[in-house]
C-alpha cells in the first residue's frame, strides 16, 4: 500500500491515503474527469509496478450518495456481508435491472443509481446472487462490502475542503 501511495502521489494528487491492504486509496488533487484519473493511475500501476488492475474513480461525493442510497443498509445484519457493486456506467445499470426483479432469498439485491446492493447472509462465496452479479458485470464492476466503503468514507471526511 505504500507503493500505491507513492504512486499516486507521483502522478501530482495530495493527502493520498490508503485503506489496510484492500487497494483502496482517497486523495485529493486537480479536478479531472474521473476516468481520466483512473487512466493513469491504471497506467502507472503497469509502468512502476508491474500490476495490472482495473481501476475506479468516485468522488467522496459519489461515495456518499451510494452509502446514503442504500436500500439493503437496514436488512444487513453483518457489515461484511453487505456488498456494494460499483456500476462503470448505464450499460451496467441495464443488465443489473432483471436480476434484482428475481428472487434471492434468503438474501437481496437491490439497484441504485450508481451501485448495486446485494446482501448475502450465508456469506459471499455461497451467494447465488453476487455470483449471478458477478458474472453479468464482468470487469464492468468493483465491489467492495459494506464495511470498507464505510471507512472509505471516514476517510473521506478526513480530507480538507
Amino acid at each position: 500500500m505504500a507503493d500505491l501511495r507513492k504512486l499516486i502521489a507521483d502522478l501530482g494528487y495530495d493527502h493520498v491515503r490508503s485503506l489496510l491492504n484492500s487497494g483502496n486509496a482517497v486523495f485529493t488533487g486537480p479536478a479531472k474527469p474521473h476516468d481520466t484519473v483512473a487512466a493513469e493511475i491504471e497506467e502507472a500501476l503497469v509502468l512502476k509496478l508491474g500490476v495490472a488492475a482495473r481501476t475506479v474513480v468516485l468522488s467522496c461525493d459519489e461515495l456518499d450518495t451510494i452509502i446514503s442510497s442504500n436500500p439493503l443498509a437496514d436488512l444487513a445484519t453483518d457489515h461484511s456481508r453487505l456488498l456494494t457493486f460499483i456500476l462503470a456506467g448505464p450499460h451496467s445499470r441495464d443488465a443489473v435491472e432483471a436480476l434484482c426483479g428475481q428472487n434471492w432469498q434468503p438474501g437481496a439485491m437491490a439497484l441504485g443509481e450508481r451501485a448495486a446492493y446485494v446482501w448475502c447472509p450465508g456469506g459471499i462465496l455461497d451467494s447465488a446472487a453476487a455470483a449471478a452479479l458477478g458474472k453479468q458485470l464482468g470487469d464492468a464492476t468493483t465491489a467492495r462490502n459494506w464495511a470498507t466503503l464505510n471507512k472509505l468514507q471516514a476517510l473521506c471526511q478526513e480530507l480538507p475542503a
